[in-house]
């Protein structure tokens, strides 16, 4: 008597993409622990550049103001600041790889083809998440300037440093998330999953968020350094939105010419 066995197998990809809850959860895991994986591998050089390289130049902003002085105020402080040091420059450096497995849990089910554009993103992301770290940093002598004239006068104002490089990881990470943001809006775009008309008529709501998410995410009560984080990403979102409508007319214009194509000079085309 024969025995039919059936192995049991993962469930066959929608067409479409769609994928079950569970199976969300299950990519959403997979990519968190690869991206955490990298986190911690980079972590390993970062223990080395954070106090000969990066500790250096995120104080000096501080330094460099008459009365200021860092220090720690608890025994385990220092150490405190190393680890939370070398996790932040991991998370820096190791950005082109959780930018490309932020890319793969969003658009799971498109094609290899258009999994491509992945690869677009990571060349324009890292540089543009790199920048708003940069422009972070240019404005972080105004804003801790701002922030300590309010010292009385003949008042030494000592900094815990563990609270100073808190607050500066989280305003150079916050800017240099913003930046990433029209750089997937464009990569979306090219894969075909948003339209470039569709985002110009809600041009107010992306400017009004864009002052929002400046407000909430810029550490600082200055309007100063909200306008300053607010105006280079709205530029950023409306050059995304050009780009997104140069992309839909380029590729209207090329469903038309291939609808066309085989048809001959006396043929009449479909209506």
């Amino acid at each position: 008597m024969a025995v039919t066995t059936f192995r049991r197998g993962r469930a066959p990809k929608d067409p479409e993409g769609r994928m079950p809850l569970r199976e969300h959860l299950d990519e959403l895991r997979k990519r968190l622990f690869r991206s955490a994986i990298a986190v911690v591998a980079a972590a390993c050089a970062g223990w080395w550049l954070w106090p000969n390289v990066v500790l250096p130049l995120l104080a000096a902003p501080a330094e460099s103001i008459d009365g200021v002085e860092l220090n720690f105020a608890t025994t385990l402080g220092v150490l405190d600041v190393q680890v939370k040091g070398a996790l932040w420059v991991g998370l820096i450096v190791s950005a082109p790889v959780w930018l490309y497995q932020l890319w793969a849990f969003v658009t799971p089910g498109l094609t290899k083809k258009e999994r491509n554009y992945a690869i677009g993103f990571v060349l324009a992301g890292f540089p543009l998440f790199l920048a708003g770290l940069a422009l972070a940093y240019l404005i972080l002598p105004t804003t801790m300037a701002l922030i300590t004239s309010f010292t009385p006068e003949g008042v030494a104002n000592l900094i815990d440093t563990p609270n100073y490089l808190s607050f500066v990881m989280r305003l150079l990470l916050a800017f240099g998330i913003a930046f990433i943001v029209p750089v997937l809006l464009v990569a979306l775009n090219f894969a075909g999953l948003v339209r470039g008309r569709a985002i110009l008529k809600q041009w107010r709501i992306v400017v009004f968020l864009c002052f929002v998410f400046s407000a909430i995410f810029t550490p600082t009560p200055d309007a100063l350094t909200m306008i300053l984080m607010a105006i280079p990403l709205i530029a950023l979102f409306f050059m995304a939105i050009g780009v997104c409508l140069w992309n839909d007319r380029r590729r209207a214009r090329r469903d038309r010419d291939s609808e066309f194509a085989g048809l001959s000079d006396d043929e009449a085309s479909p209506l």
